[in-house]
């Protein structure tokens, strides 16, 4: 076989290879937005910002990048350009690698930017509930609304579990979808309660069979 010949041969697979490459990432992709929903662009901390850094145009080319997620696991809030974070401030440290949510920025002259007034010996704590899609179809702005957390406890006896209200108009700090390795229709929610509250709950999301926010009207 000529050299030209064997070139011809090299190119022809390289291109063959290059179709199969680009059919197989095709493929995946619709994979994945069949199973997550289509990717959806979310703006993320290239670099950790301290509380109170303010964001302008060089910031926001260094610190903030796009990345696109499947829609389930966009959080609620998420900023989709960084552009809509100029000219804010970080109110609390936000992490690198970390999605940047609306929550998170404040006008600089903002008072008390950063950390809820919570009162009532009220302190946030995190957890893993259902029910957190409701609070995005109703419109719950972290820091303006309040939820009641329902607990419904394991069966016993061949029983039913029992359904109570273990926390009633909690103020609601944060949410977001848990991720892919938590179960189907859980979020994480960040709520201010009291330490009998957060005792109770904690407790709960360890041996209750679910816990469940609901937005208040």
């Amino acid at each position: 076989m000529s050299r030209r010949a064997r070139a011809i041969g090299f190119a022809l697979a390289a291109a063959t290879a290059a179709v199969g490459a680009a059919a197989i990432a095709d493929g995946y992709g619709r994979g994945v937005a069949a199973g997550y929903g289509e990717l959806r662009p979310v703006v993320v901390a290239a670099a950790a910002l301290p509380r109170g850094a303010r964001i302008g145009p060089e910031e926001a080319a260094e610190a903030l990048q796009v990345r696109r997620v499947p829609r389930r696991f966009v959080p609620a809030g998420a900023l989709r350009d960084p552009a809509e974070a100029l000219g804010l401030a970080a109110a609390a440290p936000i992490p690198a690698g970390s999605y940047v949510l609306a929550a998170h920025l404040r006008s600089p002259g903002e008072a008390g930017a950063g950390r809820p007034r919570l009162g009532g010996g009220r302190r946030p704590v995190e957890l893993t509930v259902s029910g957190a899609q409701a609070l995005d179809a109703a419109g719950a702005r972290p820091g303006a609304a309040t939820v009641d957390v329902v607990v419904t406890a394991e069966p016993t006896g061949g029983g039913t579990g029992r359904t109570y209200v273990a926390a009633a108009a909690v103020p609601l700090l944060g949410f977001a979808p848990a991720g892919p390795e938590a179960a189907e229709g859980t979020a994480r929610v960040v709520l201010g309660l009291t330490r009998a509250q957060a005792l109770r709950l904690i407790a709960a999301e360890s041996f209750a069979r679910k816990l469940t926010v609901l937005p208040r009207g």
